[in-house]
């Protein structure tokens, strides 16, 4: 029996089961009966911040939770999605004796392995925290895991296994496959983070790809100092990437700079295949000459070749505003459903870019675009992959960081001009034209065989031999319902017409059946009209009701960022 577990199970209990009520009576007033509650945008950021308190108060392992819930449209409105974005992994070290210990454990004496070892740790977090320290006069930067975090995560875990069932009850079956495919992104993820191992064979692998760039630095791993608790690498400093200040004091061209991170992002997940997925300012440094420095790799993924050739396509359809082809990509994907609406979502993307563009048709940015889409898919059926959650977080984050470099950074410009100068959009023109060709061949074929059937049919016409058969497509079941409720009118009009016969004919309890009949013939007719099943239409969105959507949120499309107090070398 894990007494800790059922303890944390109460705990958690306590935080969330306020919102947990209060999103029961939003879809059922009194829940079990009584209509649903309208939730303005102001109700849902206070929840999302009662929520983000809540995730902090916990510990460990529901902030990241919590981080990991900011990349994931299809289970939150985008009002959380913006308050989690701000969560930032701030956790007071711990004592210096306890992460001795684990220390100890791993790699023997403190003093055998280093020739120095500061006892005060420079950056602290969640998961683990980081020392700076000398091996063979060389300085290293030592991330040591939190002590007895195991025990407490494998603890939260259990509780987030056991919750899932509860909190099935309270979502509607469009996001229950999203939140069962979130908790094991999320059990597999932070097992990935505590794997001090993992994080630094991909460090290195990153590391490799950008050997040949002297504008890319990526430390590397000490392997005779590292183990699976214990990760030592080579102490690389650095200026904040979010100090303009420093950085134009230190004449750093700051257009360049973002132009080399928006790079480096796009050679890792088009190119590379293998990402680091957490460029918030604290984990981006900058040296004196403009190198560009990457810190902790706790947090990384991997693309796959056919997401790697979507991505590929939808840079190139924003690029060229075609609107089909954006959505084509975002469905092959899996980003968006293929039963979502195509001329809504064609509206929404259209609205995205034209908000987008501003005076200079060429100058938008991919994130308003992102943030748009994910504003209103929220709405739709969506089943969201985990890497590529991964994918879309990284694409907002950094192009955040651009925008703060260079107020005027065109990421669609860099963009474009990358996938060209890499060959992806000439391949593109080329199979553009031989999907062309195909058409016009196919054409060519059908334009031979069509005279001959329409010859044979027109005979047929002639000869009074002509049938057509039409099959109706009812996919909303309306056939069906207006059915149900015609013979529901017709019952009830006959059982109107037999009790009043009975009352002037038969016995008194006879008479009771057919009211009682009647009664709840009229009670069923009358929920049929009431049932949210009845005669619909899936949400639309127009670009007025858009526009009252931007004008409920205070702060537009504005992605705002908290301020990072991170130390390099986070401890994720």
């Amino acid at each position: 029996m894990n007494l800790r577990a059922y303890w944390r199970f109460l705990v958690v209990a306590r935080h969330f089961l306020p919102l947990l009520v209060a999103y029961a009576r939003d879809r059922k007033r009194f829940f079990v009966i009584g209509s649903s509650r309208r939730v303005t945008s102001e109700q849902r950021r206070k929840r999302a911040q009662q929520l983000l308190d809540s995730l902090l108060t916990l510990g460990p392992t529901f902030i990241k939770l919590g981080q990991i819930l900011s990349t994931r449209p299809d289970v939150l409105p985008p009002e959380y999605i913006e308050e989690f974005s701000k969560l930032q992994d701030r956790v007071p070290p711990a004592n210096w004796d306890e992460a001795r210990v684990v220390l100890e454990d791993e790699l023997g004496p403190v003093d055998d392995r280093f020739d120095e070892f500061e006892t005060e740790a420079i950056s602290g977090a969640s998961l683990g925290q980081v020392y700076l320290a000398e091996v063979d006069g060389e300085k290293v930067a030592v991330k040591i895991r939190r002590p007895g975090i195991e025990a407490l995560v494998e603890a939260d875990l259990r509780v987030v296994r056991w919750s899932l069932p509860l909190l099935m009850y309270f979502i509607d079956d469009s996001r229950s496959f999203s939140l069962e495919t979130l908790a094991d992104e999320f059990s597999k993820t932070i097992r990935e983070e505590m794997d001090y191992q993992r994080e630094g064979r991909m460090l290195t692998e990153i590391r490799e790809n950008f050997r040949d760039n002297d504008r890319i630095c990526i430390p590397k791993v000490k392997e005779s100092h590292s183990t699976q608790r214990v990760l030592t690498m080579e102490y690389v400093p650095g200026t904040k990437i979010n100090d303009i200040d420093s950085l134009d004091a230190g004449g750093i061209d700051r257009t360049e700079l973002a132009e080399t991170l928006q790079r480096a992002y796009l050679q890792m997940i088009i190119d590379d295949g293998v990402f680091h997925a957490d460029p918030h300012p604290g984990n981006l440094a900058v040296q004196d000459d403009g190198t560009l420095v990457f810190y902790d790799f706790g947090m990384s993924g991997r693309v796959d070749p056919f997401v790697q050739d979507k991505i590929i396509d939808f840079y190139a359809a924003v690029a060229d505003q075609d609107i089909d082809a954006i959505l084509d990509a975002l469905i092959e994907m899996g980003t968006l459903s293929p039963e979502a609406d195509r001329q809504v979502m064609g509206d929404v993307m259209e609205l995205a870019i034209a908000d987008a563009r501003g005076e200079d048709i060429e100058q938008y940015r991919v994130q308003q675009i992102i943030q748009q889409v994910e504003d209103t898919i929220y709405e739709f059926p969506l089943r969201l992959p985990a890497n590529l959650a991964l994918v879309l977080r990284v694409a907002t984050v950094v192009e955040g960081v651009c925008v703060t470099l260079d107020e005027d950074f065109d990421f669609i410009g860099v963009a474009t001009d990358y996938l060209r100068e890499e060959g992806y959009i000439a391949e593109g023109v080329r199979n553009f034209v031989e999907d062309r060709a195909t058409e016009v061949s196919d054409a060519a074929r059908s334009a031979v065989r069509i005279p001959p059937k329409l010859e044979s049919a027109l005979d047929r016409v002639e000869r009074e031999d002509f049938r057509v058969q039409a099959d109706i497509e009812d996919s909303d079941g309306l056939l069906a319902t207006m059915t149900k409720r015609l013979i529901l009118g017709m019952l009830l009009a006959s059982t109107l017409f037999s009790t009043a016969f009975l009352y002037t004919q038969a016995s008194l309890p006879a008479t009771g059946v057919g009211i009682a009949g009647t009664v709840g013939l009229s009670l069923a007719l009358w929920w049929s009209f009431r049932s949210k099943k009845a005669v619909r239409a899936k949400p639309q969105f127009t670009r007025q009701s858009m526009r009252e959507q931007d004008r409920e949120s205070p702060g537009g499309l504005n992605t705002s960022f908290g301020e990072d107090t991170d130390d390099a070398y986070s401890g994720d």
